[in-house]
């Protein structure tokens, strides 16, 4: 039966850390040269490195002896200070990798030789350990072994090496290393047979596992050398048949490794036909060809992981199928092994893999080790314990062996609540299926009931305190209960019992709950329960009444008396009657609610009607041309007014707003608006000669816009805001920013009457194909402020747009990070994170101005990788700031229509009521009182400005007042 173990191949170790085969060729060359001596050789020249470090050991002790004997120095005491620290966090939470990682390199740097093995094996014991860490683990043991009857405590520590991932540099480090005890009993036997396993788990490796075939082969090379007879001599028959054997041992490595498919197979076969006498075997040649075929097939996928970057996620998955589609276990055993070993931290890949070998393998040896391995690399995950625990009771494994593992899952910190809850449901059905409920008793049914009373305390008490819920709301487990006790265990009383708590956390309400526990009595129990429950349920369901009645009737047909009925329908009715009221109200609550707003939607409707038809005007250019008449020198001045107020409301009749929003939108293709200037008392302006009637000139004159072209295009264009006003040459500096998207047309910058930047403006491109392009510049920082980039759209077509960029929904592939330094930048923000996953994105949450909130969101390429990220790095501590990590999910935004301006406040507060040129800065009236008037009522709104009785009278159009009507009112008495 063959075994596939895995360990990582992360970095390539110095010649020194394993063997090659010009090391086996080194260590056994002397050996060749006598016969007699031959095994001790081999076996003293395998021990020179242990010497070697036997003696740096001594070296080391006698420097550390020389050290005791000063005091401690600052440095000391500080590392000290520090392994307190990390060990005093450990026993807090011992999941932490990094702290795990420097608390052994603290104690390596300090010699502390027993601290450093407990240390080791601690993290051994919770995680797969990388391959560095287990060849610098094995070298410091080895080191320190001396004596022989400590090699099989090195032994077992590579059993567990190789135990991790597929790691081709530690096996061969474990057979150099066996070679020294070739001495012993059987030591000949043990290095064929480690070599033998080697070649089972990493023999495979299509780049890798060809180092292992040739250390083998140079390995019977060299004992060749020592079983052939002295030149000029006669061997005897026995030595003959040696000889002969470990020919055969060497043409049978060659045989084997031919048939495998690697990346220098054509190397290896040219080496066979220089070193066999005998030629090549035409069968052989037959393998090596269906090699070369099968090599053609898997080299596009194996140059692909060559020169892709890390994680390979994608290129692996594609080679799987690949292998899938083939067939061969092996292979497919050996690319999943090594997909995990590169991505030992993706829990899909886990799960897709044990999936594999529970469905297709099924074998013990192959499936438990994998599942448990995948366990230890992402203990996070639900789905992975939960096929762990299925997968040992379907292969018989030991209860208290199952019981083990699912308590180390209740430790494993899941990322929901949920989980809890489905993770107990898996060891109580693995506990349901051990009991037989022909007996009354049992002690497997006694530990079930028990398991049943833990889990409900367990979701009470340590779920609901860290996740605010306990992930049950619908008591899923406490039913299943009841079921097993009406059903296996015929207690109805005790089932009774565990629905009167579901009801009672908040059930009642729902119908469905109502309706399984009255299935439950239509089972088990007895029609009078199932009466009371059906009545119990009319009275208290509250989403579906109406099923719940029904069911009432239809049991009372089939079951109950007369009376039985009466009361039914009596019961049903009342509470319908109740049902049909309440219906009544919010329908009519609904439909007020509906008028309400298309009331407010009719009035926007017409108030922008009423812009349009005022901004055009009647033709010829004669609105407005008396009241210019009658007062030229009193239009100026209240055009100088207009000018002076800081805002205007969007009221009926507000002509410089509507000429402010054609600039905005720039509908002329304007750039920068041209300064006002006054002209002397009395002259006339351009626009008041050019409306004067029978000027022929000036009606051709106004004639020329309408007949020009349309030049905005919504469809080519963005809209972009938040600038800073002070941003000089904005139309160059703007255009220099956006051609990287596409051919700019025009750039629209829209400035104030005074000739000063508003900070937002407009980008059209020549083509549409430059607009996705323009919008992923979004929040790009333009001179310390983030400038807002958006689609172009016309706010009178389409009120109701809005663009939000991000996710308002959960976000399980990203977390949220609060509590940050103002300080930190992106790349701090993303060096802190990488070490936890692949970070797709890092976004800082800042103000308007650009200045930072201390808020972040960081995306990464999974969801198991931002899982990893929360549980590493919340609670830890940034440039003195501690900060929080969580999994993102923003807050709901409020979609409702809040109508007006206010939202919730205008409904509550009422609105004050200011003139058509707005709030002024002071709220005393300079209105002379023989001008003001009573308030009346206040009229009809329009565009969300109230208008009083004294507005509306201003308002008319019938006749404009002139300077004379004015002074006849000034001056009344």
């Amino acid at each position: 039966m063959l075994i596939w173990f895995r360990a990582p191949t992360l970095a390539i170790l110095p010649d020194d850390k394993f063997v090659t085969r010009q090391t086996v060729v080194s260590n056994m060359a002397a050996s060749s040269n006598a016969k007699g001596t031959q095994l001790e050789d081999m076996e003293e020249d395998a021990g020179i490195k242990e010497e070697m470090d036997s003696d740096e050991e001594e070296g080391m002790k006698v420097e550390s002896s020389e050290d005791d004997e000063d005091d401690l120095s600052e440095d000391d005491k500080e590392n000290e200070a520090e392994i307190q620290r990390l060990e005093e966090q450990l026993s807090i939470n011992a999941f932490d990798y990094n702290c795990h990682l420097d608390l052994i390199k603290l104690l390596r740097q300090e010699g502390e030789l027993s601290r450093l093995r407990s240390a080791r094996q601690k993290m051994s014991e919770l995680f797969p350990l990388t391959e560095e860490i287990w060849l610098e683990w094995l070298k410091d043991e080895i080191r320190l072994t001396e004596e022989e009857s400590n090699r099989e405590k090195i032994y077992e520590l590579f059993e567990k090496a190789v135990k991790d991932y597929i790691c081709p540099d530690i096996w061969l480090e474990y057979a150099q290393y066996s070679i020294g005890g070739m001495g012993s009993p059987a030591g000949l036997e043990k290095v064929r047979s480690i070599f033998e396993r080697a070649l089972t788990a990493v023999g495979l490796h299509m780049t890798k596992g060809s180092t292992v075939w040739d250390a083998y082969r140079e390995f019977e090379n060299v004992m060749l050398s020592t079983v052939q007879p002295p030149a000029g001599s006669v061997p005897t028959p026995e030595e003959q048949g040696k000889h002969n054997t470990q020919l055969e041992r060497i043409h049978t490595l060659f045989r084997r490794q031919l048939a495998i498919p690697f990346m220098d197979l054509e190397a290896t076969y040219g080496e066979y036909e220089e070193w066999s006498d005998r030629g090549v075997p035409e069968t052989l040649t037959c393998q090596y060809k269906k090699a070369l075929q099968q090599l053609a097939k898997s080299r596009p996928f194996e140059e692909t992981l060559l020169v892709a970057e890390p994680p390979k996620i994608a290129e692996y998955q594609a080679y799987i199928e690949y292998e899938l589609k083939e067939g061969d276990p092996a292979r497919i055993q050996i690319i999943f092994e090594r997909a995990l070993a590169e991505n030992c931290l993706v829990p899909d890949m886990w799960a897709k893999y044990n999936n594999y070998l529970d469905r297709q393998l099924k074998i013990k040896d192959l499936v438990l080790p994998a599942h448990e391995r995948a366990v230890r690399n992402c203990p996070w995950t639900m789905g992975l314990w939960k096929c762990y625990l299925l997968a040992l009771e379907r292969h018989g494994a030991e209860h208290d062996i199952v019981r083990d593992v699912f308590e180390k899952a209740l430790e494993a910190g899941f990322i929901q609540a949920t989980d809890y809850v489905e993770i107990w449901q898996v060891y109580l059905d693995y506990l349901r299926r051990r009991v037989d409920f022909c007996k009354e008793s049992s002690k497997e049914l006694e530990e079930l009931r028990a398991a049943f009373s833990r889990a409900l305390d367990y979701l009470k008490l340590d779920v609901e305190e860290r996740f605010s819920e306990s992930g049950d709301p619908s008591c899923t487990i406490m039913q299943i209960w009841a079921k097993i006790e009406a059903h296996h265990c015929k207690n109805i009383q005790k089932a009774r019992e565990l629905w009167d708590s579901i009801m009672t956390k908040g059930n009642a309400k729902f119908a469905n709950m109502w309706l399984e526990y009255y299935n439950l009595e239509r089972a088990y129990g007895d029609a009078h329960h199932c009466r009371k429950a059906l009545h119990r349920a009319v009275q208290c369901s509250s989403d579906y009444p109406e099923h719940v009645c029904e069911v009432l009737l239809t049991f009372e047909r089939v079951e109950g008396s007369l009376e039985d009925w009466d009361a039914a329908v009596q019961k049903t009715d009342t509470r319908l009657g109740r049902l049909k009221e309440q219906q009544a109200k919010v329908a009519e609550k609904e439909a007020n609610q509906a008028v309400q707003k298309e009331g407010k939607v009719e009035q926007q409707r017409k108030a922008k009607a009423d812009k349009k038809s005022q901004k055009k005007g009647p033709p010829g250019g004669k609105a407005g041309g008396d009241k210019r008449k009658a007062a030229p020198a009193d239009h100026q001045a209240w055009d100088e007014d207009a000018e002076r107020a800081p805002k205007r409301h969007k009221g009926a009749g507000d002509e410089g707003a509507e000429e402010d929003m054609e600039m905005e939108m720039g509908l002329f293709g304007r750039k920068t608006p041209a300064a006002r200037t006054k002209g002397p008392p009395g002259a006339k302006k351009p626009q008041q000669q050019a409306s004067t009637p029978g000027s022929a000139s000036a009606s051709s004159t106004k004639a020329k816009p309408d007949e020009k072209p349309e030049l905005r295009n919504d469809n080519n264009s963005v809209f972009i805001s938040n600038l800073a006003y002070t941003l000089a040459e904005p139309e160059q500096k703007l255009k220099a920013l956006f051609e990287c998207c596409g051919p700019v047309d025009q750039v629209r910058p829209v400035f104030s009457k005074a000739g000063v930047f508003k900070g937002y403006g407009y980008i059209q491109f020549e083509s549409k194909a430059s607009v996705p392009a323009a919008l992923k510049l979004d929040r790009q920082e333009v001179e310390g402020r983030p400038m807002f980039v958006s689609p172009c759209v016309d706010k009178n077509t389409n009120p109701d747009f809005k663009v939000f960029k991000y996710n308002s929904a959960i976000e399980k592939h990203k977390v949220f990070i609060s509590g940050l330094p103002f300080s930190c930048t992106k790349p701090q923000l993303e060096e802190l994170c990488k070490s936890h996953g692949t970070v797709k994105d890092v976004r800082l949450v800042t103000y308007r101005s650009g200045k930072p909130k201390g808020l972040a969101y960081v995306e990464f390429a999974d969801e198991a990788q931002a899982s990893h990220a929360v549980l590493k790095l919340d609670g830890t501590v940034v440039d003195d700031n501690q900060i929080s990590v969580s999994i993102s999910n923003p807050p709901r935004k409020n979609l409702k229509d809040q109508g007006g301006f206010g939202g919730s406040m205008s409904t509550s507060m009422p609105r004050q009521v200011y003139g058509s040129r707005g709030r002024g800065r002071t709220q005393v009236s300079l209105l002379p009182r023989s001008l003001q008037r009573p308030s009346g009522a206040v009229a009809k709104a329009e565009n969300g400005t109230a208008l009083t009785d004294q507005d509306q009278e201003f308002k008319k159009p019938a006749k404009p007042l002139s300077n004379s009507d004015f002074a006849k009112m000034l001056f009344k008495k």
